[in-house]
């Protein structure tokens, strides 16, 4: 069989599915990983060949620009991104199918669900966290818009099917649309809503306890939990963090992520937390970020793989992503969450809810943030709480094979799947 893995996104997108890859792999699948060339080198890492989609310099200027990172114009800016890749990923991918081809990817390839629809290439859709099902029954988190909870339910799912049709299908459909009129395709509506999950298997890449699964979900999901991956096989921390951390007690690790943000106000914000908190610090940060003068134990790297920095910290203080959180669940590690675009908000409402953090009142304000800081380290009912969480975090491998399981099962149903003739040149063969 041949895997097709489709990553969209950041690294948080990216390396949850680079650790499936590694179990298909395992398990006697060719796989082939079609994401950013900017993942090139993580990727060969893995082992695996890289279908490149787009340029480093496409990836690098839409992370680096600011409305990407702005909530009240992040969905705008990211489906303009996403919009011009489309089709040129359809093309590529068009190349790469045959009639032993399935497909597994991060729902915002639009493109494999095209291939789906237009020529039933068997689809596994890899919900990487849970803020995309857009459900009524437990509403996601977002900066802009949020549906109340204590709304009855009749007037939360009007208010979904409002947002979804009338905000949504108005920022993506008329590009969405145009591209299904040139492949002969009918007009959709409820792109994000509903469409883009394949409707012969969802596999999400978190956990139930994380996010139960509610009644107007996909009907084939699959909660499979965190695939935990972090390229942490491949790198060993440099001697002087080392040094660092068997000096003293453990510290406190900080992390915007991807993200864009002002680094030099959250640096010098969480420099003057540490010191009134007599505590050491791990900044992780781009290379470019300007670090506050007062650096009084602390350490600056620009990546160190969390899987074996959180098991010797006593704390982390990042912006939501779902990878980052899943490493802190997995260490039982106390989470300060400082969203600020796209699904964080959702994660960081999710890690409160299970009892394993707080959210930051102000991360660019060091009185703010000392007293969150401390009262999470305060806080010995939430410190309990991550131990029993941490217990309840699968073995990744455990995680790949619940995944694997659904994506052989939509590749053997294939024959029940309508076909469409494709052209003698792809190897797909005819219904």
């Amino acid at each position: 069989m041949h895997i097709i893995v489709i990553a969209i996104g950041t690294s948080g997108d990216v390396y949850p599915l680079l650790g499936l890859s590694r179990t298909l792999v395992g398990h006697g699948h060719k796989v082939s990983f079609c994401t950013s060339p900017a993942f090139a080198e993580e990727v060969e890492r893995c082992g695996l060949r890289l279908i490149p989609a787009g340029s480093v310099e496409d990836y690098r200027a839409a992370v680096n620009d600011p409305e990407m990172w702005n909530p009240r114009r992040s969905m705008k800016t990211l489906w303009k991104a996403v919009a011009a890749r489309i089709r040129p990923m359809y093309d590529l991918l068009y190349k790469e199918i045959d009639s032993d081809t399935v497909i597994a990817a991060h729902p915002w390839a639009f493109s494999a669900r095209l291939l789906n629809e237009k020529y039933g290439v068997p689809l596994v859709t890899t919900q990487i966290s849970p803020s995309t099902f857009f459900s009524a029954r437990k509403p996601p988190v977002h900066k802009q818009f949020t549906v109340p909870s204590w709304l009855p339910y009749p007037a939360r799912a009007a208010l979904m099917w409002g947002f979804d049709r009338l905000v949504l299908d108005r920022i993506c459909g008329p590009d969405i649309n145009a591209l299904r009129a040139e492949l002969g395709l009918p007009p959709i509506k409820h792109i994000i809503g509903h469409w883009i999950h394949s409707p012969q298997g969802v596999v999400a890449l978190f956990p139930e306890w994380f996010a139960p699964p509610q009644s107007d979900w996909p009907a084939n999901v699959t909660l499979a939990g965190f695939p935990l991956y972090d390229g942490g096989a491949f790198r060993e921390m440099d001697a002087e963090l080392e040094d660092f951390l068997a000096a003293g007690r453990p510290p406190i690790v900080f992390t915007p992520g991807s993200t864009m943000v002002n680094g030099e106000a959250y640096f010098a914000a969480a420099a003057a937390a540490l010191e009134k908190l007599n505590e050491r610090g791990v900044f992780l940060a781009g290379p470019s970020t300007t670090m506050p003068t007062s650096m009084k134990n602390i350490m600056v790297r620009s990546y160190v793989p969390l899987s074996a920095l959180l098991k010797r910290s006593r704390a982390l203080v990042h912006h939501g992503g779902i990878g980052t959180c899943a490493q802190a669940f997995a260490a039982g590690l106390p989470q300060l969450v400082t969203p600020f675009a796209h699904d964080q908000f959702d994660n960081a409402a999710r890690i409160k809810a299970v009892g394993c953090g707080l959210i930051a009142t102000d991360y660019t304000d060091p009185a703010a943030l000392f007293n969150d800081l401390k009262s999470l380290l305060e806080d010995s009912q939430l410190h309990d709480h991550c131990r029993i969480i941490q217990a309840g975090v699968l073995p990744p491998e455990a995680v790949c094979l619940k995944a694997l399981k659904v994506i052989e099962a939509v590749a053997r149903n294939r024959t029940a799947q309508p076909q469409h003739a494709l052209s003698t040149e792809s190897g797909l063969v005819d219904a």
